[in-house]
């Protein structure tokens, strides 16, 4: 597992990725798993990526190993009692069931602690805190009280709590798509999405950072991760805007900007989709269409910031040197066309479930790493493409697992002791019943939370206990849900915890404040086009409207035009102001009529 440090222990880290791999694609094709089968396995097949691999130190290896052996073997003890555990209705019978269901919760607290940090596991450590003592708090956020064998029983051996339908969407959506991000990323796919926006976007006026919001767009989408999505696509955009002149704190923000709005783009819009079907219950294709036209506006005012960045600042375009031909782009634009090509082709033309259509797109994208731009290529580049397609899928996969196993024990505790139904209820007397004070509410928690904890998990928590809430005041359940998931994004630019403008700044070694500060003014569709979404509901019916929904995304696209050059323009102050508030008008003109 320590290939990175030992490189005679690959094989091992391979093999052991090989079997995660194939055992979430035997998951789909083979039909029906019971899920206290499939789901602890899961866990099983990821605790040793994130307890053994990449450990530094000797006390993080050895305790690494007994966390990873406690977890794997209480996991594969579920699986292998599935039958008799689904007949005690979450109720656990002695104390070697006990011991079982305490060294799973403690080993999903610290698999996330080492994954992600410390606030998503002390968030779940509440929950638990809550769950056990809640009978001792006064009023009406106390609990009655649940027999300790219940409550850990229906954590840890039921179709609830961690075994729940959150960690069902991992084992059996999240991680088919992570395994195909990791396929098509491992090939000639990255430099595809490069190429095919240089030769767009390469010339225009601003057009090194424009070359930023399509490679992001592109990549993001796969990725689902604006972290992974600014260390990637950064890598080369970032140089390419500092080597033209552009200011550092420009060229940070457009690529921390650009990376973060890869999370709200269709088709795959990283793992939060998925997520979204479970909860919903709304089909994938819909989601993605009432994602399409807010995710198209959020770029198109990157864009015309770009352009309002560029006129102040004389920000140029790339060189025709540096732009790839025309055939190179034809080229190597298939690495990502055609897979993605065949994901879309699964869903729509055969009408397969997205799971199995991603499964056809990973053998696609399987097939595709033994070429190159020139051909075949040489079988040791093929052979290291496949070994790190396999290790990176395992390495994502393992860590979406301990994120979201972590977040369903807090949405397990919600459930137990209707803690959710509570908040649901403070946050409607908080609102006064209003729709829009409780959307601001809704707004700030998201904010709060999500500088803590990555984007799905804040989404998830978020969405468990206001979503209720928001639905009760009038929204459409997909209405609320892309909401909280737009706000729950807003910390990756919103100090004091942005995670891409820190990874954006500190690549080209610039103030992270002065990075943030730019990025807001260039990202403001993020804080905008979700209360635009409620305001407009139109914007989100492409599938059922198309026409009034176009109509409605030319209205808002206009008026964020407005607002863009308003905050970033080289006018005069009252000049910027009016246009900023002309724009505001424009984009919520149907709640003044």
């Amino acid at each position: 597992m320590y290939a990175d440090q030992y490189p005679q222990t690959r094989i091992v880290a391979f093999a052991a990725a090989s079997v995660l791999v194939l055992f979430h694609l035997y998951l789909i094709f083979s039909g029906l798993v019971p899920n206290l089968v499939s789901r602890p396995l899961h866990l099983a097949l990821a605790l040793p990526w994130i307890f053994l691999a990449g450990a530094q130190t000797y006390w993080i290896r050895f305790s690494g190993i007994i966390l990873a052996l406690a977890g794997v073997m209480a996991s594969l003890w579920v699986a292998w009692s599935h039958n008799a555990l689904s007949n005690q209705y979450g109720f656990l019978d002695g104390h070697f069931q006990t011991v079982i269901a305490i060294t799973l919760i403690l080993v999903v607290l610290e698999a996330a602690r080492r994954s992600i940090g410390w606030p998503l596991p002390l968030v779940a450590a509440l929950a638990l805190l809550y769950g056990l003592l809640g009978q001792y708090i006064p009023g009406e956020f106390g609990h009655s009280g649940t027999p300790l064998r219940s409550f850990l029983g229906t954590l840890t051996i039921a179709e609830g709590g961690i075994w729940g339908s959150l960690t069902g969407v991992s084992v059996n959506i999240v991680a088919i798509f992570v395994i195909f991000g990791a396929f098509l990323n491992a090939g000639e796919a990255g430099q595809g999405f490069m190429n095919v926006a240089m030769a767009a976007a390469g010339r225009l006026k601003g057009g090194a950072a424009k070359v930023s919001i399509l490679s992001s767009a592109f990549f993001g989408s796969i990725s689902g991760s604006a972290s992974a999505n600014v260390a990637s696509t950064g890598a080369v955009t970032l140089p390419a805007m500092v080597k033209l002149g552009y200011p550092k704190r420009i060229a940070a923000a457009v690529e921390a900007v650009a990376s973060s709005g890869g999370q709200i783009m269709p088709p795959l819009m990283g793992a939060g989709a998925f997520v979204m079907v479970e909860l919903t219950g709304v089909p994938y294709v819909s989601i993605m269409a009432a994602a399409l036209l807010p995710a198209i506006l959020y770029f198109v005012a990157v864009w015309v910031g770009i352009d309002a960045f560029a006129s102040r600042e004389n920000l140029a375009g790339l060189n025709a040197k540096d732009q790839p031909s025309s055939k190179k782009v034809l080229i190597t634009s298939a690495f990502f066309a055609v897979p993605v090509a065949s994901l879309l082709f699964g869903m729509f033309w055969l009408k397969v479930t997205p799971q199995y259509a991603a499964c056809l797109a990973i053998l696609v994208s399987f097939v595709s790493l033994f070429f190159d731009c020139h051909g075949v290529g040489e079988w040791s580049k093929t052979k290291h493409r496949i070994e790190n397609a396999m290790v990176n899928a395992a390495r994502q996969v393992s860590m979406i697992a301990a994120i979201i196993v972590c977040a369903s024990i807090i949405i397990g505790v919600l459930s137990v002791t209707g803690l959710g139904i509570k908040t649901t209820s403070l946050i409607l007397s908080g609102s006064g019943g209003l729709l829009w004070p409780a959307l601001l509410l809704t707004a700030l928690a998201c904010l709060i939370l999500g500088m803590e904890v990555p984007t799905t998990a804040a989404y998830v928590i978020c969405v468990s206990v206001a979503g209720p809430a928001l639905i009760q005041l009038g929204l459409e359940p997909l209405q609320a849900h892309l909401f909280i998931f737009w706000f729950a994004l807003l910390s990756t630019i919103t100090p004091p915890v942005c995670g891409a403008v820190f990874i954006a700044a500190g690549m080209i070694h610039e103030n992270w404040l002065r990075v943030a500060g730019t990025a807001m003014a260039l990202g403001f569709g993020l804080y905008i086009i979700p209360l635009a979404m409620i305001g407009n509901p139109l914007l989100t019916q492409l599938e059922h409207k198309p026409i009034p929904a176009l109509g409605t995304a030319l209205q808002i696209g206009i008026g964020l035009s407005f607002m863009s050059f308003g905050m970033i323009g080289n006018r005069g102050y009252k000049a910027r102001v009016s246009l900023f508030f002309v724009g505001i008008s424009i984009i919520f003109l149907r709640l003044m009529l």
